[in-house]
């Protein structure tokens, strides 16, 4: 057949590679203006976007490095797991995923360092464990970490991030605010200073007990803090609020916090509040 004679035509153009040689993990998005950065270039800039100003939430290690002097920070010891007090099938399985993913073991983390020199007892959440969450663990990590500021009379800087009480420890979590504030009663009559730093964001049962009831609540810039939602509270009250309602600075501007600290200068206002209290 005339057909099968017929030479196919080699292609003259080459074939276009569409692929792009750039790995996605090395760069992120700014959930506000929506510009790609290179993931270091924000590290450098203290975890803030360079285009518009806007705060990435910052991994228990990175806030421990931008925080504590260098080799300073020593973890508490402490092996504590929670019983899955409802008996959710999928609760073990979800913990086990996050604790692989994130490279820590529950939402918060404590330990001793030194912040310019100045002992200090630090505790630092995490939003990526479950949203910062409060359990039966971070409510013990973070009573045994006053205890022992008590103990060694030293300090005590928490900082904040929280979508509330942990559901799926029931009752049991909602307990864990009494637990944290008796604890902070303990470390007033002691005379010891404690300083709450609240950061993106922090609502429910961590801000009603433990991140309000420092002597002295600094705040990242544009924080959103609250105990319900926006949208809850207006669906309540029937009313609607202002547009920077729970914002850090409409806190500031009500008195509910003492200051608006920019991320890189946390480490040095931090570390003035201590010496000031000290003399």
């Amino acid at each position: 057949m005339i057909v099968d004679k017929i030479k196919k035509r080699e292609p003259t153009a080459k074939k276009i590679d569409n692929k792009v040689d750039i790995q996605v993990s090395k760069w992120v998005k700014c959930d506000v203006c929506k510009e790609i950065t290179y993931k270091e270039t924000v590290r450098k800039n203290f975890g803030i976007c360079p285009s518009c100003g806007a705060y990435f939430r910052m991994h228990i290690n990175k806030r421990i490095e931008l925080i504590a002097d260098e080799g300073t920070y020593k973890r508490f010891d402490l092996d504590i797991e929670t019983t899955n007090p409802l008996g959710l099938e999928d609760y073990p399985r979800k913990l086990k995923g996050l604790r692989e993913r994130t490279g820590i073991q529950e939402a918060v983390g404590c330990g001793t360092c030194k912040i310019n020199g100045e002992d200090v007892v630090l505790c630092v959440m995490d939003s990526g464990f479950l949203m910062g969450s409060m359990g039966i663990v971070v409510g013990e990590k973070i009573t045994y970490s006053i205890e022992k500021a008590i103990e060694l009379k030293l300090p005590i800087v928490i900082f904040t991030t929280s979508g509330g009480a942990r559901m799926q420890e029931g009752i049991i979590s909602l307990m864990q605010m009494a637990k944290t504030t008796s604890a902070i009663s303990k470390l007033n009559k002691a005379g010891l200073l404690y300083i709450s730093v609240l950061t993106d964001p922090t609502y429910g049962g961590v801000t009603a007990s433990f991140a309000s009831l420092a002597d002295i609540i600094l705040a990242e810039p544009k924080a959103m803090i609250g105990f319900a939602g926006k949208r809850v509270i207006e669906q309540t009250i029937g009313e609607q609020l202002p547009d920077e309602f729970q914002t850090a600075e409409f806190l500031l501007e009500h008195g509910f916090i003492d200051k608006i600290v920019e991320r890189k200068d946390l480490k040095n206002t931090i570390s003035s509040l201590i010496k000031y209290h000290k003399n």
